[in-house]
Protein backbone atom coordinates (compact mmCIF):
# COMPACT_ATOMS: atom_id res chain seq x y z
CA UNK A 1 0.00 0.00 0.00
CA UNK A 2 1.64 3.34 -0.70
CA UNK A 3 -0.16 6.54 1.13
CA UNK A 4 -0.08 9.61 -0.50
CA UNK A 5 0.51 13.24 1.60
CA UNK A 6 -3.70 13.58 1.25
CA UNK A 7 -3.74 10.68 3.26
CA UNK A 8 -5.26 8.57 0.10
CA UNK A 9 -4.51 5.24 0.01
CA UNK A 10 -2.95 3.52 -3.11
CA UNK A 11 -3.23 -0.40 -3.49
CA UNK A 12 -0.71 -1.23 -6.63
CA UNK A 13 -1.97 -4.78 -7.13
CA UNK A 14 -5.11 -2.59 -7.97
CA UNK A 15 -3.63 -0.58 -10.98
CA UNK A 16 -1.05 -3.39 -11.79
CA UNK A 17 -4.42 -5.96 -12.44
CA UNK A 18 -5.46 -3.13 -14.81
CA UNK A 19 -1.79 -2.68 -16.71
CA UNK A 20 -1.06 -6.19 -17.32
CA UNK A 21 -4.33 -6.62 -19.01
CA UNK A 22 -2.94 -4.50 -21.62
CA UNK A 23 -1.58 -7.06 -24.84
CA UNK A 24 1.83 -5.17 -24.81
CA UNK A 25 2.54 -5.49 -21.44
CA UNK A 26 4.14 -8.95 -19.71
CA UNK A 27 4.30 -7.48 -16.37
CA UNK A 28 4.57 -4.71 -14.41
CA UNK A 29 5.04 -3.00 -11.29
CA UNK A 30 3.58 0.36 -9.41
CA UNK A 31 5.77 2.17 -6.97
CA UNK A 32 5.93 5.83 -5.04
CA UNK A 33 8.63 7.85 -5.77
CA UNK A 34 9.20 10.99 -4.11
CA UNK A 35 7.87 13.63 -5.89
CA UNK A 36 10.63 16.37 -6.76
CA UNK A 37 8.33 19.58 -6.32
CA UNK A 38 7.27 18.33 -2.97
CA UNK A 39 9.16 15.75 -1.15
CA UNK A 40 6.51 14.84 1.27
CA UNK A 41 4.38 14.22 -1.25
CA UNK A 42 4.54 11.00 -3.74
CA UNK A 43 4.35 10.19 -7.23
CA UNK A 44 2.94 7.26 -8.63
CA UNK A 45 5.53 5.58 -11.52
CA UNK A 46 5.26 2.08 -12.75
CA UNK A 47 7.56 -0.17 -14.38
CA UNK A 48 6.54 -2.05 -17.23
CA UNK A 49 7.79 -5.31 -18.85
CA UNK A 50 6.78 -5.28 -22.79
CA UNK A 51 6.22 -8.50 -24.11
CA UNK A 52 9.05 -8.87 -27.33
CA UNK A 53 6.48 -11.28 -29.04
CA UNK A 54 3.86 -9.22 -29.11
CA UNK A 55 5.29 -5.94 -30.06
CA UNK A 56 7.20 -7.46 -32.84
CA UNK A 57 3.42 -8.93 -33.98
CA UNK A 58 1.49 -5.90 -33.54
CA UNK A 59 4.15 -3.58 -34.13
CA UNK A 60 7.22 -4.72 -36.69
CA UNK A 61 8.86 -1.90 -37.27
CA UNK A 62 8.40 0.40 -34.41
CA UNK A 63 11.21 1.81 -32.52
CA UNK A 64 11.63 1.92 -28.80
CA UNK A 65 10.44 5.52 -28.47
CA UNK A 66 7.37 5.05 -30.31
CA UNK A 67 6.78 1.60 -28.35
CA UNK A 68 7.36 4.17 -25.41
CA UNK A 69 4.24 6.66 -26.35
CA UNK A 70 2.33 3.84 -27.49
CA UNK A 71 2.31 2.51 -24.32
CA UNK A 72 1.80 5.63 -22.33
CA UNK A 73 -0.74 6.74 -24.45
CA UNK A 74 -2.46 3.22 -22.88
CA UNK A 75 -1.41 3.92 -19.58
CA UNK A 76 -3.04 7.46 -19.34
CA UNK A 77 -5.93 6.04 -21.06
CA UNK A 78 -6.60 3.41 -17.84
CA UNK A 79 -5.84 6.61 -15.63
CA UNK A 80 -8.90 8.00 -17.10
CA UNK A 81 -10.29 5.18 -14.94
CA UNK A 82 -9.23 6.07 -11.63
CA UNK A 83 -9.68 8.96 -9.85
CA UNK A 84 -6.95 11.52 -10.14
CA UNK A 85 -5.19 10.38 -6.93
CA UNK A 86 -4.57 7.32 -8.36
CA UNK A 87 -3.18 8.53 -11.68
CA UNK A 88 0.54 7.30 -12.75
CA UNK A 89 2.56 9.71 -13.26
CA UNK A 90 5.97 8.52 -14.63
CA UNK A 91 6.76 5.09 -16.49
CA UNK A 92 9.72 3.28 -16.92
CA UNK A 93 9.90 0.50 -19.84
CA UNK A 94 11.94 -2.59 -20.08
CA UNK A 95 12.21 -5.76 -21.71
CA UNK A 96 14.20 -7.58 -18.78
CA UNK A 97 11.94 -9.14 -16.45
CA UNK A 98 11.03 -8.54 -12.47
CA UNK A 99 13.14 -9.76 -9.85
CA UNK A 100 11.09 -12.91 -8.40
CA UNK A 101 11.52 -15.20 -6.05
CA UNK A 102 11.48 -19.17 -6.80
CA UNK A 103 7.40 -19.27 -5.98
CA UNK A 104 7.60 -16.53 -9.15
CA UNK A 105 6.01 -13.58 -6.90
CA UNK A 106 7.64 -10.06 -7.44
CA UNK A 107 10.09 -9.01 -5.02
CA UNK A 108 8.79 -5.52 -5.07
CA UNK A 109 11.60 -4.17 -2.14
CA UNK A 110 14.31 -5.46 -4.28
CA UNK A 111 12.67 -3.94 -7.50
CA UNK A 112 11.95 -0.37 -5.79
CA UNK A 113 15.21 -0.29 -4.15
CA UNK A 114 16.82 -0.82 -7.75
CA UNK A 115 14.68 2.10 -9.32
CA UNK A 116 15.36 4.44 -6.59
CA UNK A 117 19.35 3.59 -7.15
CA UNK A 118 18.87 4.83 -10.78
Amino acid sequence: MIVLKNGKKVFPDELETVINRLDEVLECIVYGIPDKKDKNDIKLSVKVVYDKDVVQEKYPNITPEELETVIWQKIKEINKTFPPYKYIKNMILTDKELIKTTTKKVKRNEEIKNLLEN
